[in-house]
């Protein structure tokens, strides 16, 4: 057995190439990637974001044909050990090291682990940086404070001016800082004919299912032995240049439409980026300035506001729910300011409803791991939030079926956008909607066997009903929202008799969720 001074353990989510460990090449140390049991069973996962993981192997082969001493194990190897610290202690005894070094976890339950395992091993076990996000895990505690909101908005124009993205001189780029305003398109019959097909990899991973069906792993969804997202550098490289090419000018435009009238319905404008992202596989600054580069070198053919929407995206919003998530943690994870208590109905796994839009929304969900962020705010989570579903349910559902769900990421758009569970710590409103959002931003309602225009009858859109029914129940909490006070205005304005009969239609269907 080959002797090493120092183990350096690699996460599936810390496939970052560009990391400062790999400036040279060390005889002494030994890079550890596994696959682990405890990985698969925090909670119930899609079969493809399992399978995703491959990324880990390629970038094992990557490092070893790079000249790094390489250890990778799979849950054949694994498969016996109690968890990650007595893996480690295993193969650092095995090969006689005396240190353990890891980089930052980007989930609690893990950091908590291996912070645990450091103050009780005899080893000397110390962590660094994953050197990935723009702003560094120390500065989040300088802009951040627990349990206050803080305005994403401005913590974005920090980020802008901070690293000089989209600015002339002082001011933002193109008169506005934020163009949210002209991205908010429905596609027309012209627009649907025009989405372009989404990229899509082959990846092999048969060998992966077999391992999972072999140790019994449990997982839901579609199984494919090919995988079609980006699993290498190179693929997400490919990826990000295909995006520019052919999304990148209508990205932004269409970034919040939906539709069930195309072949690509699953894929539109979007970049198909995030799990190569949050894997770590590519930089999120190496994005951006790609993307830019590529408006300035077509400005006939890319406005400002498709830029701006995508860098948003990624420099603003992406950056702030990770810290949102930290400076919160672990008392964010049991948020549920709303006491929200209801059990996820079955066609959660399944998708067989009658609700159209919901139906499409979890098909593609459970189809493909995926759903874009409209789909999963205005659509899912909006239903979860009007029926009242138990948010550590609609956490454990969203951070299983996303290929792109690492928990930093899921859970403050879960349990604070979508929920409104954390009290306004994300969100200053509930995004809360009625059937007329949905009918507004997608093609669903047209075949949908409810009747988006209804709130009360057999055929009355649930949305409607249940939009009225939330807002009723959590008045005292909303009414005095500067920026939803005209809801109850309206409400009020309503005959009486229609008022009853609304609530009455909800509480129908909240007693009848399953067969919705």
């Amino acid at each position: 057995m080959t002797h090493f001074n120092t183990l350096r353990l690699i996460l599936g989510d810390q496939l970052n190439p560009a990391h400062s460990w790999y400036k040279d090449k060390k005889t002494n140390t030994l890079y550890v990637i596994a696959e682990l049991k405890q990985e698969t069973s925090y909670v119930k996962h899609h079969i493809q974001k399992i399978c995703a993981f491959c990324a880990m192997e390629n970038f094992a082969t990557a490092l070893n044909q790079a000249g790094f001493n390489v250890l990778h194990l799979t849950l054949n190897e694994t498969c016996n050990d109690e968890g990650l610290p007595a893996l480690l202690t295993c193969i650092a005894a095995q090969h006689q090291c005396n240190t353990i070094e890891y980089q930052y976890p980007d989930e609690y339950r893990l950091k908590t682990q291996l912070a645990n395992f450091a103050n009780t091993s005899p080893l000397t076990v110390s962590g660094v940086d994953s050197e990935h996000f723009l702003l560094p895990f120390e500065e989040i505690k300088h802009r951040f404070v627990k349990d206050k909101h803080i305005t994403m908005e401005h913590f974005y124009r920090a980020m802008r001016k901070q690293f000089n993205i989209l600015m002339d001189s002082n001011k933002p780029h193109g008169g506005k800082w934020n163009f949210d305003s002209n991205n908010r398109n429905k596609f027309s019959t012209a627009d649907l004919a025009q989405i372009p097909p989404p990229k899509l990899f082959n990846n092999d991973v048969s060998a992966i299912i077999a391992r999972l069906n072999k140790h019994n792993v449990s997982y839901f969804g579609k199984a494919a032995e090919q995988l079609p997202w980006p699993t290498t550098r190179k693929q997400a490289i490919s990826c990000l240049d295909y995006f520019c090419l052919y999304l990148l000018p209508h990205f932004g435009q269409f970034q919040d439409a939906m539709t069930e009238q195309s072949k690509h319905n699953n894929s539109l404008y979007h970049s198909r980026l995030s799990f190569a992202l949050n894997a770590k596989l590519i930089h999120p600054l190496y994005v951006i300035k790609r993307v830019i580069a590529q408006y300035e070198q077509r400005p006939n053919d890319i406005s400002i506001a498709q830029v701006e929407g995508f860098v948003r995206q990624i420099l603003g919003w992406r950056e702030y729910v990770r810290a949102i998530y930290w400076i919160n943690m672990p008392d964010y994870a049991t948020k549920n300011q709303l006491k929200a208590k209801n059990k996820l109905p079955p066609y959660f796994w399944h998708a067989k409803t009658k609700m159209n839009c919901m139906h499409h929304a979890l098909c593609e969900s459970l189809t493909t791991a995926y759903a874009h962020h409209i789909q999963r705010l205005m659509v899912i989570g909006n239903f979860c939030l009007l029926t009242a579903i138990n948010p550590d349910e609609v956490d454990a559902w969203y951070l299983g079926v996303y290929i792109d769900a690492i928990e930093w990421v899921e859970m403050p758009n879960t349990r604070g956008m979508s929920q409104f569970a954390d009290d306004g710590i994300i969100a200053t409103k509930p995004y809360a909607a009625s059937g007329n959002y949905i009918n507004k931003m997608s093609d669903y309602c047209k075949n949908c066997h409810y009747k988006v225009k209804q709130k009360v009858g057999d055929d009355a859109c649930p949305f409607n009903s249940l939009y009225w029914h939330f807002m009723h129940t959590h008045r005292a909490k909303l009414e005095k929202n500067p920026r939803i006070g005209m809801v109850y205005k309206n409400w009020d304005k309503q005959e009486n008799t229609l008022q009853q009969s609304t609530l009455q239609q909800a509480t129908y269907y909240l007693n009848n969720l399953e067969s919705l």
